[in-house]
């Protein structure tokens, strides 16, 4: 498998990005503002992530998928040290994500990558997303938000 920087000339991955995100708006925001990164295997495009800068020296993971059928794969812990790599080489002191408050897979991965959690962002979802979203049986409400030194 292959991670690279999404070519200028390339379509960013929608319907991979919109399952960490369901929010066309939100998506198409993001990544004016950043770069976006893909995870090749077979020709096909199995993963993505997009960093966006936020303050001097941080950066922010803020979208990151791995298609259904490559899911449980650590394609997804590939894809988050692969962008700590990036932000590292890039100069950034910081690197942050945020994930939902029901996001149980996420909320341990970014743990596993060596994130710790700083804040809690009350009734984020609610805020953002128009429609109520239940994920692992429970509704997403809150953005529980990592940051790990670099």
């Amino acid at each position: 498998m292959e991670i690279r920087k999404l070519a200028p000339h390339e379509e960013a991955p929608m319907p991979l990005l919109l399952l960490a995100d369901p929010s066309p708006k939100l998506v198409e925001d993001y990544l004016k503002r950043g770069q976006c990164y893909v995870a090749v295997q077979d020709a096909a495009v199995v993963g993505v992530y997009v960093l966006i800068p936020t303050r001097p020296d941080t950066i922010e993971l803020v979208n990151i998928a791995v298609d259904e059928a490559h899911q449980g794969k650590g394609i997804g812990k590939q894809l988050v040290l692969h962008a700590i790599e990036v932000a590292k080489a890039s100069g950034y002191k910081t690197i942050e994500v945020g994930t939902g408050n029901s996001s149980l897979n996420q909320l341990a991965l970014y743990q596993k990558c060596g994130f710790r959690m700083t804040w809690i962002d009350r009734d984020f979802f609610l805020r953002h997303y128009e429609e109520a979203i239940i994920e692992n049986g429970i509704p997403l409400t809150d953005m529980v938000r990592f940051s790990q030194d670099i």
